[in-house]
Order: structure tokens, then C-alpha cells, then sequence
């Protein structure tokens, strides 16, 4: 795998955040984390990534929005989306909003792989 393949975390938890940065970096991807998904949207008017990892609950704009906003625009990028919770009609409603796939916090490493190949189309 390249570093040269960006990969951006969006989530509010910094723990849970900094552990999957530091994890993609392992794995050989290149990873930036962002509190928000407003400092996602405004980091990257500068810089383009190849995949999100959003988690869908969080303050401010949610992960779903976020996607909605992404998958409006002209150039797509796949959405990987993670939650803690298990609300019904969730996987759905991360479908409906463009996510490749949903991860249910915690997940194995295998199961992340899996996501960003099936995003990445590796």
C-alpha cells in the first residue's frame, strides 16, 4: 500500500480518532485526523484525500451531512462511516447517504481493511 493514498478521520472522540490515524499509518496509509466535520471541510478546500472515514454521531454537522455534502459534489470520494451506536435503520441510512460501508465501534483491523479496499477499489 502507498502513502501516497490519503485517508481523512472525522470524529469527535480524540482517543478513538488518533488510535485509527496511527493504525492507517501502520497499515501504510497516509492519515489526517480532524475533530469535526467542519475542519475537515475546511482543511481539505486545500487539499484533496481519497477516502473519509466519518463517524456518524458528532456535534455540529454529522457524518451522514457530511456525506450528503461530499456526494454532491463533482468529484465523489468514497465514505467509509463508523458508529457506537446501533440504531435502527442506521446501515441504511449510511447507504442512502453514500457510505461504502458502516463499521460498528469497536472493530477489528480486519474488518477496516476490508472497508478501504472495497472503497478504494484496490
Amino acid at each position: 500500500l502507498s502513502r501516497e493514498l490519503l485517508i481523512a478521520v472525522i470524529d469527535d472522540d480524540e482517543s478513538f480518532r488518533m488510535a485509527l490515524v496511527e493504525s492507517l499509518g501502520s497499515l501504510g496509509y497516509g492519515a489526517q485526523g480532524f475533530a469535526s466535520a467542519e475542519d475537515f471541510i475546511a482543511w481539505e478546500a486545500d487539499v484533496s484525500c481519497n477516502c473519509v472515514i466519518t463517524d456518524i454521531h458528532m456535534p455540529g454537522m454529522s457524518g451522514l451531512e457530511l456525506a450528503r455534502l461530499l456526494t454532491g459534489r463533482r468529484r465523489a470520494v468514497p465514505i467509509v462511516m463508523v458508529s457506537a451506536r446501533s440504531d435502527l435503520g442506521i446501515h441504511a441510512h449510511a447507504a442512502a447517504n453514500g457510505a461504502v460501508c458502516l463499521l460498528r465501534k469497536p472493530f477489528k483491523t480486519e474488518a477496516l481493511i476490508d472497508c478501504l479496499e472495497k472503497a478504494l477499489e484496490i
